[in-house]
């Protein structure tokens, strides 16, 4: 029997390539993300597709995500927990407080309701279980300078990842967190300009192919639910990470 995904933030960057990819390993993955176009244009007419428009921030639309996947395929094997922003930029004095409520819902609150939902499917489907697979970042780990409310997102993240460890080993679900580090998209497309430095300089940084973002996410999603990767840092071999502050 196939298995079958979620995929969020799935119109763009490493969500489209990440559903692709599992897609072209022949899973049924649903594609959610708030522009229903770029969602078929992941998809490309790609068998065993589900195109699900959906805001991860809005629970009723959470909810009727879920309930589209298991009307269709009966059952939820991963969620890959991807829709998030890199919200406003500045010192903490200059943060507008709606722009940081806005990021926490879409990085924070909008990655635990969807948890929530693929816990409850995973925890009463037969047999049960499945895996959980959250997009963190580096910036789990470091900031950059003037991003206090994405940074204060991943670090919960990895909170959220935990928890969901450990409260999913009872009823088979696993959950890994995925730190990317400069992986090719259209949102880190300046940094081969230049991107500021703790020290207060500008300088370009080094990006890797997203496809080794999907390989990462194929590795995880392969494990048997006996085994989990709880933390995977992946970056581009020279960026300033290892060295920032």
């Amino acid at each position: 029997m196939s298995r079958t995904a979620i995929v969020t933030g799935a119109g763009s960057g490493i969500g489209r390539v990440v559903a692709r990819a599992l897609l072209d390993d022949g899973w049924r993955v649903a594609l959610a993300g708030r522009r229903p176009e770029a969602l078929a244009e992941t998809a490309q007419e790609r068998r065993g597709a589900l195109v699900v428009p959906a805001d991860v921030t809005d629970e009723t639309q959470v909810d009727a995500l879920f309930a589209a996947v298991r009307r269709a395929w009966g059952r939820l094997d991963l969620l890959v927990n991807n829709a998030g922003d890199f919200g406003p930029s500045g010192s903490p004095d200059e943060i507008d407080p709606t722009a940081w409520r806005r990021t926490v819902e879409v990085n924070l609150t909008g990655a635990f309701l969807c948890a929530r939902a693929a816990f409850a499917a995973m925890r009463a489907q037969t047999p049960h279980g499945g895996r959980i697979i959250n997009n963190g970042s580096v910036s789990a780990h470091a900031p950059r300078p003037g991003s206090i409310a994405y940074t204060a997102t991943k670090h919960a993240i990895t909170g959220l990842t935990r928890s969901l460890s450990l409260d999913g080993r009872p009823h088979g679900i696993a959950c890994g967190q995925l730190d990317v580090g400069n992986a090719a998209t259209a949102m880190t497309g300046t940094l081969a300009t230049g991107a500021r430095q703790a020290d207060g300089t500008v300088r370009p940084e080094p990006t890797f192919d997203t496809r080794h973002v999907a390989d990462a996410v194929r590795f995880m999603a392969g494990l048997p639910l006996d085994a989990n990767t709880q933390f995977l840092t992946l970056t581009a071999t020279t960026m300033p990470f290892v060295g920032r502050g």
